[in-house]
């Protein structure tokens, strides 16, 4: 079985997210959302409400697993036995940071990272963007699934 793991905060899933995930699942048998656990990072949601956020997205995919994580990925990697860190790129900026994650993750392990760009049309979205958008009370619903809905 080929399971790729795609690690992020998530706070909150996007639909830039949703994209990468639902793609992956194209290529993987089964794709592992892993929401790393930082303590030192003060996020918009709670870690129940991200969770919450991604398995109602995902509820009806059996292919799909969410699980949380604290250390390193290729760590967590080696414990789910994933063989593939998978990654989204929006931009060269993107690509030069993940680049050299994926390569410090292949010196240290056997773990291949694939990259997949996102969509034209969510390629903009970010994760910051939509915090943004909604401590200013705009309309971050275009830029979400459904299931990720504050009040």
């Amino acid at each position: 079985m080929k399971r790729a793991l795609f690690p992020g905060s998530f706070d909150p899933l996007t639909l830039g997210h949703f994209d990468i995930i639902k793609r992956g699942l194209k290529v993987f048998d089964e794709v592992v959302i892993a929401i790393g656990i930082n303590a030192d990072k003060k996020y918009m949601f709670s870690l129940e409400e991200r969770l919450k956020f991604i398995e109602e997205a995902f509820r009806d995919n059996p292919k799909v697993k969410v699980m949380t994580y604290k250390g390193l990925t290729i760590d967590f990697c080696k414990e789910i036995e994933a063989q593939f860190i998978l990654r989204g790129l929006r931009n060269p900026a993107d690509f030069e940071f993940e680049k050299a994650i994926a390569h410090t993750n292949r010196k240290l392990s056997r773990i291949e990272t694939v990259f997949l760009l996102t969509a034209a049309s969510t390629s903009y979205i970010s994760s910051s963007i939509v915090r943004d958008v909604i401590r200013n009370n705009g309309d971050y619903t275009v830029l979400v699934p459904d299931s990720v809905r504050v009040v």
